[in-house]
């Protein structure tokens, strides 16, 4: 399988973390938070934690505060569509195609959930056959794209498509949930929207760098699932993340990859380029030190992080776009994301 286009869409309103921090301060919730609350607000929000702005669908970010279920189910109907299409266009415009060249679709999210699904929604706005195998995954949070993308895979190997639209897209400001659980604080301050999609075929284009996709593996463990989660409360999602997150990701990180290198008769020196989902600056440290990566091969994981935030599913899209475009070496790269489950998952590629 071969990765023949890439796209990602962010919504047009870009906040930095101080704009946040004084849309919080003057919401409604913010007077209800403990002070120890208030005061991790301000600490985050304040310091170097490896964010400096966020992409959200909500033109007034004090707007982000009217935090009623069915003004959140409105958030997520409008912008999710939106950007799906526009990630999708975009990646379709890279590949070369047009939409009645797409065989397949699969979205990914876990931020909304519409029925029909998604799928409808993009397959209307994007003019793609009605006879399109359409195929909505949800409830895999930041780790998605990577089982989106091997359902891709079966899709080609088995022939019953040529060409696969992958899609993740995300829209967290529709989950935003405020109490004084300080995992719910932290989220709160990491999250953001965005949407990644991948055109995907058999066999590489002409004339284009080849991406292609060689094996992957999962790690997963419901034994910690209640670590890394939504919850519904008072008919809102209110995340879970609890302090072992980092630990518990760069400890799966380090397994996935050295069983799927071992099976390929590779060692972790043998990867030219690294492709991380960003779940947070403590996640990527954690990483850093469990694996002993240089800070080289999370820079360009800390620099998406740090402009647009933890997108969740759509983080890695955006993370191989900007290797691509950066022209990093070729050779084997490694891609992994993680998320709930807790679950970790990697894919080995081969980039020209």
């Amino acid at each position: 399988m071969f990765v023949t286009g890439l796209g990602t869409a962010s919504p047009p309103h870009r906040y930095s973390q101080a704009d946040c921090l004084q849309a919080f301060s003057n919401s409604p919730q913010f007077e209800h938070l403990k002070p120890r609350s208030q005061r991790l607000l301000n600490q985050i929000l304040r310091s170097a934690h490896g964010i400096e702005t966020r992409d959200f669908a909500v033109a007034d970010l004090s707007k982000a505060f009217d935090l009623v279920p069915d003004t959140l189910h409105r958030r997520f109907l409008e912008a999710a569509p939106l950007l799906a299409t526009q990630a999708a266009h975009n990646a379709l415009q890279e590949a070369g195609l047009s939409p009645g060249q797409i065989d397949a679709v699969i979205i990914s999210t876990c931020t909304g959930y519409l029925c029909p699904g998604l799928t409808s929604y993009v397959i209307e706005r994007m003019g793609l056959r009605p006879d399109v195998l359409a195929l909505d995954l949800v409830g895999q949070g930041c780790g998605a794209a990577i089982p989106n993308l091997r359902t891709a895979e079966a899709l080609l190997e088995s022939d019953c498509a040529q060409h696969v639209l992958s899609i993740c897209v995300e829209v967290c400001s529709a989950v935003l949930y405020l109490d004084d659980d300080p995992g719910v604080l932290v989220s709160a301050c990491l999250f953001a929207d965005g949407a990644g999609a991948a055109v995907l075929a058999k066999t590489p284009r002409d004339h284009v760098r080849s991406v292609e996709w060689i094996a992957s593996d999962t790690l997963t463990n419901p034994a910690n699932r209640d670590l890394l989660r939504f919850e519904q409360k008072n008919g809102m999602l209110k995340n879970i993340l609890s302090p072992q997150v980092p630990a518990l990701a760069a400890t799966y990180a380090q397994k996935v990859l050295h069983t799927l290198l071992e099976k390929r008769g590779l060692s972790q020196s043998d990867i030219n380029g690294w492709v991380w989902h960003g779940g947070g600056k403590n996640v990527l440290d954690a990483l850093q030190k469990q694996l002993t990566l240089s800070d080289h091969d999370v820079q360009i994981s800390r620099a998406i992080l740090n402009r647009h935030g933890n997108m969740s599913s759509a983080f890695i899209y955006f993370v191989l776009q900007e290797a691509l475009r950066r022209k990093a070496p070729g050779g084997w790269w490694w891609m992994s994301a993680f998320g709930a489950g807790f679950s970790c998952h990697g894919a080995l590629l081969k980039v020209a």
